[in-house]
């Protein structure tokens, strides 16, 4: 029976752990951009310069 009680406390705190880390999460603004990763792989890079071979 105490095996179960040390489990349960044990999945408590890192339940608490995640929960923390995603407000942290959430609070620094990580989740704020939705709209251009999914755009950003539609539209083609510019070439530079430095990455044409010489004629």
């Amino acid at each position: 029976m105490s095996v179960i009680i040390i489990l349960l406390i044990a999945s408590i705190s890192i339940a608490g752990l995640f929960l923390v880390a995603f407000l942290w999460g959430v609070k620094s603004g990580q989740f704020e951009d939705d709209y251009s990763p999914s755009s950003r792989i539609l539209f083609d890079d510019k070439p530079s310069s430095s990455n044409q071979p010489n004629k």
